[in-house]
């Protein structure tokens, strides 16, 4: 069984090659932007004629949150166009997409949740209402595949953090190097996914996909680890967890404005990814201990 990964060189592309030697009977193609343009057709094609993948696993998006806001056409050539394309070549050559998108689609506002969505948080039949460029982008990729491909799994996820590439971790332990105080936002919730979780779940998603002759799994799924919390409480664990001494201050978004608006409540409900691939799923805390840097 062949499985490409696009944007590996990013935290996700970095984590499935660190669990890749895991998997002995999958035979893994890790491409970078400099091997695979998502955005290229024709690149795209000549790759997947190579290598003949039987899954596909699109890591590659533009994440850049805030500066997505003023490189707009950027964002949507990576992560709509390049979607597009990805689904085009999986369906020309009846490859399975693995599609990692993201809890940004939803705008955040608690308070128009059904009281369901309030304790559970949002489940796939949600519907998506995306405040800002990048999960504008997302959601069209979403439905570029949908349009274009019946043979998907769309994964969205949360609060993507590793050892691997940037992310709110390492920019915490960094800060911490050199600061004694910092100021973290504590009226942002959501749950932190660690990115070899995430990898470790669309590996099995594709082993009991491939185990299937027929399946009626496809469709959109949430993952991320369980629980939930505020960035504030995300790093007041990471230092904990990394023995670091420091002030720690928690202010309102209202005191660290950003070019793009986060939701202030992104929580995904994990209960039909757990049901229908029999997942259990790590206590955010748990996970972040496994790693502590």
């Amino acid at each position: 069984m062949v499985v490409l990964v696009t944007g590996s060189k990013g935290q996700l592309g970095q984590s499935l090659q660190f669990i890749a030697s895991n998997y002995l009977d999958i035979s893994f193609v890790f491409c970078a932007s400099s091997d695979l343009d998502i955005t290229n057709t024709e690149n795209c094609q000549v790759v997947f004629s190579k290598y003949k993948p039987n899954y596909c696993i699109n890591a590659a998006a533009y994440t850049a949150v805030d500066k997505a806001e003023t490189e707009p056409e950027k964002a949507h050539l990576i992560n709509v166009i390049g979607a597009k394309n990805i689904a085009i070549v999986c369906k020309e050559n009846n490859c399975i997409l693995l599609h990692v998108s993201t809890d940004f689609v939803f705008d955040g506002d608690y308070s128009n949740l059904s009281p369901r969505a309030q304790s559970r948080g949002y489940s796939e039949e949600d519907i998506p209402n995306p405040t800002g460029v990048y999960g504008q982008t997302k959601l069209e990729g979403e439905k570029a595949i949908q349009a274009i491909t019946d043979k998907y799994y769309i994964i969205r996820t949360s609060w993507v953090y590793s050892q691997f590439g940037n992310n709110f971790m390492k920019t915490m332990l960094r800060l911490a190097s050199d600061r004694d105080t910092l100021s973290v936002v504590n009226d942002q919730i959501g749950t932190p996914t660690n990115a070899v979780d995430l990898a470790e779940c669309l590996v099995k998603i594709i082993q009991i996909d491939n185990q299937q002759l027929t399946t009626d799994n496809f469709g959109i799924y949430n993952f991320s680890n369980e629980g939930q919390c505020s960035w504030y409480d995300f790093a007041k664990k990471i230092f904990e967890f990394n023995k670091i001494k420091i002030n720690l201050l928690a202010i309102p978004t209202s005191s660290f404005p950003t070019p793009a608006k986060r939701p202030s409540y992104s929580v995904l409900d994990k209960s039909k990814i757990k049901n229908v691939f029999s997942f259990a799923v790590e206590e955010w805390e748990d996970s972040l201990n496994r790693i502590k840097k």
